[in-house]
């Protein structure tokens, strides 16, 4: 398959040094190499294997808090969700949903992942434009704190679902404000032309609707711009301008509005970006919604999650091509796609202490999928870097292990939280006899070797 290649950046890469000095969770130890928190990462590679998912409960902790904690001083009445696709493993949600954090969901498994995680029913919203009868139907015998309709067709199944089960179901409104969030097109989600939420201009006469269906109960406004946002509040404030407009206008009509969702997608610094801030964003939701004196709610996951997790690789090969030289790694496309999918830059540091100092070069970083795609980067400055030599791919804690798949029949990478100077496997990775334990072969075909 055709795949976009890596973007072209106008400033030179950042150094080894630089990556560590933006990431507290990771420094460079002298006789241990690369460490996350307390605990060495060739440890986690020699014992786990490669590739191999490793996240920070400290860093989830500290990012959660620091966001918290600027929505408390900005004295509004908030509540955080996180994005349950940003990352779904349950020791990452158990952590979370210790410091008091409830959980976005888009399907049936995200919210049974939530729920097994220790995630009460009443802190999760459930979001996304395809919702089934099962799933709203589950949703709603959990007791979910709210669904977020996007659709007048959505509001109609809700109303039927609801009704048939005898519940009634809080519903929050998703609109679409047709506001630029200048992030990739394919995290955009808050443009007309996207396929996330109800038109502005329909949005009050289907909220009335709602209000005289049976088993639906309007609680409010949801809204969410994009991912991956670093330009500003520009697209927040003009955003939250056009819901904060639309909720009052439906309180003067005298309909319910409880509170108001306000998404997600606060970006984070994968290589130079320099990112709005939690207080940035605060700040806006508290200009532009504060004055209506509601409840709000936040949807961050990639914010969170992002710099808590590093997928780990070994080097299979070096191969030395007429004009680049191309480092062959065992990870590859099928685990973290977003090089591929949208020309994501993500920094790669070795683990052993000497390749931390020694010459770099430029090159080629590849995986063994047959796809030219499968391109992590290209004259990227490292090291040599022979066979067994391990790297760590930063920034990796959303939507890297929840996109992976089994391209190439490659099983599913191994998880690993790291707490303090604690580590443990959180998944095992997936072995080859399981990649074909669910397949039945008709018996027409006859047994196999």
């Amino acid at each position: 398959m055709a795949s976009p290649l890596p973007a072209v950046h106008d400033t030179p890469d950042p150094d080894f040094a630089e990556l560590l000095a933006r990431r507290p969770q990771l420094k460079a130890h002298a006789l241990d190499g690369l460490l996350m928190d307390e605990v060495p990462l060739v440890q986690i590679a020699r014992a786990v294997g490669t590739p191999s998912w490793v996240y920070s409960a400290a860093t989830l902790r500290r990012r959660y808090g620091a966001l918290r904690d600027a929505l408390a001083e900005a004295g509004l009445d908030a509540s955080i969700h996180f994005a349950a696709k940003a990352n779904d493993s349950l020791a990452v949600l158990r952590v979370l949903a210790a410091e008091g954090a409830g959980a976005d969901v888009v399907s049936e498994g995200e919210l049974r992942a939530a729920r097994a995680a220790g995630i009460p029913a009443g802190r999760i919203v459930f979001s996304g434009v395809g919702k089934s009868h099962r799933e709203i139907a589950l949703a709603l015998e959990e007791g979910i704190l709210q669904i977020n309709a996007e659709s007048a067709e959505e509001v109609e199944r809700i109303s039927e679902v609801a009704s048939a089960i005898g519940r009634v179901a809080p519903v929050s409104l998703r609109i679409n404000p047709d506001v630029d969030a200048r992030t990739h097109a394919k995290i955009s989600t808050g443009l007309a032309e996207n396929k996330f939420g109800i038109a502005y201009t329909d949005a009050a006469a289907l909220y009335a609707r709602m209000a005289s269906l049976p088993g639906i109960r309007p609680i409010g406004l949801a809204v969410h711009i994009g991912s991956q946002i670093t330009e500003g509040m520009a697209g927040y404030r003009a955003a939250y301008s056009r819901v904060a407009e639309l909720a009052q206008a439906l309180i003067g009509r005298g309909l319910p509005v409880e509170r108001l969702d306000c998404g997600g997608g606060l970006g984070i610094p994968y290589r130079d970006e320099v990112p709005p801030s939690p207080a940035a964003l605060a700040g806006a939701i508290k200009a532009t919604l504060g004055p209506l004196g509601l409840p709000v709610m936040l949807e961050p996951g990639r914010w969170i999650a992002g710099p808590a997790g590093v997928l780990l690789a070994s080097v299979v090969l070096q191969k030395r091509g007429q004009n680049r030289r191309f480092v062959v790694l065992d990870a590859a496309m099928n685990d973290l796609v977003r090089p591929a999918m949208y020309d994501a830059w993500h920094g790669i540091l070795p683990l052993a202490p000497d390749l931390l100092h020694a010459p770099l070069s430029p090159a080629d970083v590849v995986g063994p999928v047959c796809e030219s795609g499968d391109t992590f980067t290209r004259g990227r400055a490292l090291p040599d870097l022979p066979p067994g030599a391990l790297v760590a791919f930063l920034d990796a804690g959303a939507y890297g292990a929840t996109m992976s798949s089994t391209y190439n029949a490659r099983p599913l990478a191994a998880e690993v939280l790291v707490d303090g100077h604690r580590w443990a496997v959180t998944r095992p990775r997936q072995t080859h006899e399981a990649l074909l334990a669910n397949q039945v072969m008709p018996e027409w075909l006859g047994a196999g070797a």
